[in-house]
């Protein structure tokens, strides 16, 4: 059915390299475009890495001086040993300190950001903090966080992103929340229109940093830390930092702490897999015979087109599986419906486009395929960063 890869390199891994091989796909064969998603299978011997073998934490959520209820809540979310980003910065956060936080998706940033924040204001409830993400899932998914990690804290929260109600969320707003988490645009109209008083929020994470680069929100980014308070603490997340990032990072974090966690691109845990579509059999069929396997539990199935994703999302329902999809033709509680039904297993099938490629935290998934090849290698790691989260296996598959 599909073809594992060699797992060989040339000795020439890097980031870089790999975005040129992607970024104009018209211009390179489907080979080249494998031959690129090959290299990512580098062994830790060939590039020098070490191996990482267990990590040893130096404190245990019990150590950290926050209150006893932060601590329950953080029991009753079934948190035993910090991940590596939560032990280092944690700690750091709680003493003021401004962070640079380098880590690979998956590695438990929300959480490592939240709980110090949440201690923070709960000591002294004039503290505000601004929480800017990439997406709305993102948001979301951080909204939903803090609300687990402060119950029963007395915390107050406005969540600013599109397609949702906009006069729900400036009443949020009118309310002084100890916390507000939005996306650039919901935020910067709410900014302009001063629903937002953004001098106030003395506490500023930007999470997934690279990504709102990618996407086209520096000039934002920028807006809005010319609007912020000069006295603030200031955390700083990103799986790369890019030349463009530098150029904000001077103006954002005052001598900052860097916490890198990340030692490659690639992830050991994730089974990388070509499916070489035939002349012979439609790409649908074969697609049908993949998922009809057994172990294919749940499944992340991205496509490049809002349209392409619908109807393929169409078809499998027609088949018989279970199946969903996200994209920007749905508005977000259409979207959110769908990730829920996904995440609490009532689809074992959800189709997306890239919307969803970044941030989503969703335990369990089986596998990812891309049926459509991504447009960049960012795009790539970060789609089969979706499986294979919290030291668990995942297989990665991609029809070429």
């Amino acid at each position: 059915m599909h073809r594992k890869f060699n797992h060989r390199s040339n000795g020439h891994f890097r980031g870089r390299r790999f975005s040129r091989g992607f970024a104009s796909r018209s211009q390179k064969t489907d080979a080249e475009i494998v031959r690129a998603i090959q290299a990512v299978q580098i062994t830790e011997a060939q590039e020098g890495f070490t191996p990482q073998g267990t990590y040893s934490p130096k404190n245990r959520f019990e150590d950290f001086g926050i209150s006893q209820q932060l601590k329950k809540n953080i029991a009753d979310k079934r948190y035993v040993t910090p991940t590596p980003i939560q032990d280092q910065t944690i700690p750091a956060i709680l003493q003021g300190s401004d962070i640079i936080g380098i880590a690979n998706t998956g590695t438990g940033k929300t959480a490592a950001f939240l709980i110090p924040l949440i201690e923070k204001v709960c000591k002294d409830r004039s503290q505000k903090v601004l929480i800017i993400t990439p997406t709305r899932e993102l948001a979301l998914q951080i909204s939903e966080e803090l609300y687990g990690f402060s119950y029963g804290l007395g915390v107050k929260k406005a969540l600013c992103i599109g397609g949702m109600n906009e006069r729900k969320q400036r009443y949020e707003l009118s309310c002084s929340p100890n916390f507000v988490i939005g996306t650039p645009g919901r935020l910067r109209e709410f900014i302009e229109d001063r629903s937002l008083p953004i001098s106030q929020f003395n506490n500023i994470v930007i999470d997934e940093a690279d990504r709102m680069v990618d996407i086209g929100f520096i000039t934002d980014i920028k807006y809005f830390i010319s609007r912020l308070p000069s006295v603030r603490q200031s955390l700083f997340f990103s799986a790369t930092i890019p030349p463009k990032v530098k150029l904000i990072l001077g103006s954002f974090v005052r001598n900052p702490i860097t916490i890198s966690v990340k030692l490659k691109e690639s992830i050991d845990n994730i089974k990388q897999d070509i499916i070489k579509v035939t002349d012979g059999q439609g790409k649908v069929d074969q697609l049908h015979n993949i998922l009809s396997q057994e172990g294919f539990d749940k499944v992340l199935i991205f496509g490049r087109t809002k349209w392409g994703v619908q109807k393929l999302s169409n078809e499998l329902v027609r088949r018989g599986f279970k199946a969903g999809a996200i994209h920007g033709n749905k508005n977000q509680n259409q979207r959110q419906r769908v990730l829920n039904d996904f995440k609490n297993s009532r689809i074992s099938i959800l189709l997306a486009t890239d919307v969803a490629s970044r941030g989503l935290d969703i335990e369990d998934v089986s596998h990812v395929i891309n049926y459509d090849l991504p447009n960049t290698f960012e795009d790539y790691i970060h789609r089969i960063g979706r499986t294979g989260r919290a030291n668990k296996k995942g297989v990665a598959l991609t029809f070429v």
